[in-house]
């Protein structure tokens, strides 16, 4: 992830729970909260309920992946924690990535056509 930092820290994750906002569909669940920053950092959280630590890890790999791949279409400067639901555990790829980018569309999160060539041109 090019210009994504992660989300790491316990306290982190709080404050983008108890400040931000937050949106969701069946797969999954998106908080964010401005950060001030000229990067975006996420944080992915999937918990026990999803399944056991293979089913976790793969999850977590295909958020990762979803959102890596979209990267450039998404304006910087927040933080974003996306946490599974249980039935990210029998998804696959294609149905987490629409999953993600519906949850973004919904929060205003994807650059139009003129603001991603601005954004390209201001990166270089």
């Amino acid at each position: 992830m090019k210009h994504t930092e992660s989300l790491k820290k316990n306290f982190q994750f709080r404050t983008v729970y108890h400040r931000g906002r937050s949106i969701a569909n069946r797969h999954l669940v998106l908080h964010l909260l401005k950060n001030g920053t000229e990067k975006n950092r996420l944080g992915i959280s999937v918990s026990k309920k999803v399944g056991k630590s293979v089913v976790r890890s793969r999850v977590t790999r295909l958020i990762r992946e979803s959102y890596r791949n979209m990267e450039e279409e998404v304006r910087t400067g927040y933080d974003l924690v996306v946490i599974a639901r249980v039935l990210c555990a029998e998804a696959d790829y294609h149905e987490i990535c629409r999953s993600l980018r519906h949850l973004c569309k919904k929060q205003q999160l994807l650059l139009s056509a003129g603001e991603k060539k601005e954004q390209q041109e201001y990166r270089k």
